[in-house]
């Protein structure tokens, strides 16, 4: 299959030279949105979210109002044909002829991908499972220049739940090409995924990794804070365990930069208390109205109304596998029964593979 359209499923789809393009755009809508008011008039998008969410699900459709397009969809999995037992990919296949792009959100890592595969429509991915959340990369970067002026040269913070946060992935793979260094604050258990830090390590990208807030506050110029995600833990033991180790407050505020940017993709839970909201260095909900913008620009590219993206290359196809299934019950192959399970090969020595789908490692398993 050869498709003349642009999905945007990870947030190294777009080239830096096209996400630059992206950022300009946004920043020109909101220099002056009413030029853009009817930009996509006549056109629909479709709202997918099996998964709830507020910001990302309303800044979408938010976004595709005020480009004067159309909005069909549903926010949750059980109001649609997903709870008769539907599989994914009749969802995108009927849903793609319904509306001009779809917008998808799941829990499992890997749904978008599948998404991509099966639509006849641009695909963006809204977040699937704990792997990537690439248009709130979009956002994050939009605030970050809006408000710092630049990107290339800072220190970026993250803390909180560097594992499952794809929010925290996301951001750290488009941020690695863009000339940052990085300060991972979390416990040992919410460290960044070992496929995030081989990703790192292969392109020479500078990094610590840290458990201690307070002494790396002083060195940031944005603090992305990200909250404890209950919904990704096996354990409700290691939740409750986990879930306040880092809050964020105005007395740790005293070390840190008067010019530092505080950001979190939200909802915050109890990491951020109410009284850093008065505080300047206080973005977060700034970033929220940035997200707006970050995706209208993201429509109006994908649409081709707006110019700025290549042409969609040829879709390699997937390296289907009989004999080695993903063992992750965060993939998406764990609840689509009839999707042909795909890996790549990693590591030969240690005959490791790579699934094309959670990206997560699979060792050889005969069926």
């Amino acid at each position: 299959m050869h498709p003349s359209y642009r999905n945007l499923i990870s947030t190294l789809d777009f080239s830096l030279d096209e996400q630059n393009r992206l950022l300009a755009l946004a920043r020109r809508i909101m220099e002056s949105p009413a030029e853009y008011g009817q930009r996509m008039g006549g056109q629909i998008m479709a709202s997918l979210f099996f998964e709830p969410s507020t910001r990302t699900r309303l800044s979408f459709e938010s976004a595709m109002l005020r480009l004067g397009g159309q909005v069909i969809g549903f926010s949750e999995a059980a109001s649609s044909s997903a709870a008769k037992g539907e599989s994914l990919s009749d969802t995108i296949r009927m849903a793609s002829r319904y509306a001009d792009l779809l917008v998808i959100r799941h829990p499992k890592e890997g749904a978008a991908l599948v998404a991509s595969q099966a639509s006849e429509v641009p695909v963006i991915n809204a977040g699937d499972g704990g792997r990537e959340h690439p248009t709130q990369t979009l956002t994050d970067l939009v605030t970050i220049q809006s408000i710092k002026g630049k990107i290339e040269g800072l220190t970026v913070g993250c803390c909180g739940d560097l594992k499952y946060g794809r929010t925290v992935h996301s951001l750290v793979k488009n941020l690695s090409r863009m000339g940052v260094s990085f300060v991972f604050i979390s416990p040992k258990e919410l460290r960044i995924p070992g496929t995030l830090r081989a990703f790192l390590d292969e392109g020479n990208q500078r990094y610590i990794e840290t458990h201690d807030m307070e002494e790396a506050m002083g060195h940031l110029d944005v603090l992305y804070m990200t909250r404890v995600q209950r919904e990704r833990f096996d354990s409700e033991q290691d939740y409750i365990r986990l879930k306040d180790m880092y809050i964020l407050d105005g007395n740790k505020l005293k070390n840190a930069k008067p010019d530092l940017c505080v950001l979190h993709p939200l909802p915050r839970v109890n990491e951020i208390t109410p009284e850093v909201d008065d505080d300047p260095r206080a973005a977060y909900f700034e970033q929220a109205r940035c997200g707006v913008f970050a995706r209208m620009a993201l429509l109006l590219m994908l649409s081709g109304v707006e110019p700025g993206l290549l042409p969609a290359e040829r879709q390699s196809a997937l390296p289907t596998t009989k004999a080695i299934l993903c063992k992750n019950p965060r993939c998406i192959t764990s609840v689509e029964p009839t999707l042909a399970h795909a890996c790549r090969l990693h590591n030969a020595e240690t005959r490791t593979n790579r699934c094309a789908y959670c990206e997560g490692d699979v060792q050889g398993v005969e069926v």
